[in-house]
């Protein structure tokens, strides 16, 4: 298994099996990520309570997961967190599948947040071990893109499957699939791991105020010497980070999930648009995203991180403004406006993916990786968690319209902290 870490190199094999990995589990969780609250409550029998419990108990373990797994990243073993979070994901689902009573529903909701929560402070470190510093911006494009389509794939086959069977009989086997799409991902995190050590390639940049120093070790570090890297106090105390994890929390709070839980309700219930056509939306933004990820990302490159950062918010702020004109307008112009944001949405997603991800390597530097992955998994939980039910209520208490001007103020608030971003790493 290849893949080089060396400026001027290409990515290689390893890092293309880990993409192609990453698509099929992101298909395999699509296929029964919408559908969880419903399986647990009704299906299982164990109501709103039950469904609750296991939602709080994958929050809970995932942030347990994330602050724990960051500095077993950072001793070079992220591949390795990689896999175990995996097979924990692995675990959860296939016992979610077989469950017939709350105590295994509980249980599984504590693997499936300790797989999430170790993934996520692991993929960061893995990527940058396998593809050269200056091809990891497209790299971390490509991997939001498989991640995002394989779960709109997902989701679609685990639609058509459950319209062409019996949906009591069919649910729990979408979930013993979505096991098994998961597997080749543990695996190809485990062959990382055996055959090259995850150090990251970590582009020559100054140094970011407020991170100490830690020496470069040539070569990967050494089984007998462990490194001293700033631990989580120290890295909160760099004022880029402290913003670049605000920043996060507010990217998953006023965009990433409020076009999927706000945006469908002004749609459907603020402008009346059936089902077909809240579906044509979501998938105009996948498809955006497929077909312009390459060009935008080589686009995007000519700016610098901090620059295309602040791009995304202000694409976002276009976006919602595209939809509150939506809101008085009918016929082609509107569908016009709607195809607008749907594209507009997801070039800001490009964005975002093309510098969050390097700044957040550059930031925290190759010896601390794993804890600013860990702090950036926990700052993403925060912004899922307040997101939805944060624009649900500003929606049903503003109207449609000036709910699209709100989810705009929202983008706005990003953008701010986008721009003292980019000054404080100057």
């Amino acid at each position: 298994m290849t893949g080089s870490g060396q400026p001027g190199g290409r990515p290689g094999a390893g890092f293309h099996g880990l993409m192609a990995a990453l698509l099929a589990s992101s298909a395999g969780i699509g296929l029964v990520f919408p559908l969880t609250s419903i399986y647990i409550s009704d299906r299982l029998g164990l109501g709103g309570t039950g469904a609750g419990t296991y939602f709080v108990a994958m929050a809970a373990a995932g942030c347990a997961a994330a602050v724990l797994g960051g500095p077993r990243a950072d001793r070079g073993s992220a591949a390795a967190v990689g896999a175990v979070g995996t097979t924990s994901l692995v675990l959860s689902y296939a016992l979610l599948g077989a469950a017939g009573g709350s105590l295994p529903v509980t249980a599984s909701g504590l693997l499936a947040g300790v797989g999430y929560g170790l993934q996520y402070a692991a993929i960061t470190g893995v990527v940058t071990a396998l593809v050269p510093a200056a091809q990891q911006r497209r790299a971390f494009v490509l991997r939001h893109v498989m991640t995002n389509a394989g779960m709109g794939l997902g989701a679609t086959g685990g639609g058509l499957l459950l319209a062409a069977g019996h949906p009591a009989g069919t649910l729990p086997w979408l979930y013993e699939a979505a096991a098994a799409a998961s597997v080749p991902l543990a695996v190809l995190f485990l062959l990382v791991h055996r055959r090259r050590p995850a150090v990251p390639a970590v582009p020559d940049v100054p140094d970011v105020p407020g991170v100490p120093d830690v020496p470069d070790m040539p070569g990967g570090i050494a089984p007998d010497r462990e490194p001293d890297p700033p631990g989580y106090r120290a890295l909160l105390r760099s004022r880029p980070i402290a913003l670049l994890m605000l920043a996060q929390a507010l990217f998953a709070t006023a965009g990433f999930t409020q076009i999927e839980a706000t945006v469908p309700l002004l749609l459907h219930h603020g402008m009346g648009i059936g089902l077909a056509g809240v579906s044509a939306v979501t998938a105009g933004n996948a498809l955006v995203l497929l077909l312009l990820q390459r060009p935008v990302a080589r686009r995007l490159e000519g700016l610098a991180e901090e620059a295309a950062l602040i791009a995304a918010p202000l694409l976002w702020c276009a976006a919602f403004g595209a939809g509150a004109l939506a809101t008085a307008t009918d016929g082609a112009a509107r569908t016009a406006l709607l195809a607008g944001f749907a594209a507009l949405f997801a070039i800001g997603e490009i964005a975002y993916s093309s510098a969050f991800f390097p700044l957040l390597v550059r930031f925290s530097g190759p010896a601390s990786l794993g804890r600013g992955s860990a702090l950036s998994s926990l700052a993403w939980s925060t912004g899922t968690a307040v997101g939805p039910p944060l624009g649900i209520a500003v929606v049903t208490a503003t109207g449609t319209g000036t709910g699209w001007l709100a989810l705009a103020a929202g983008a706005a608030a990003v953008l701010a902290v986008t721009l003292l971003l980019r000054h404080a790493a100057r």
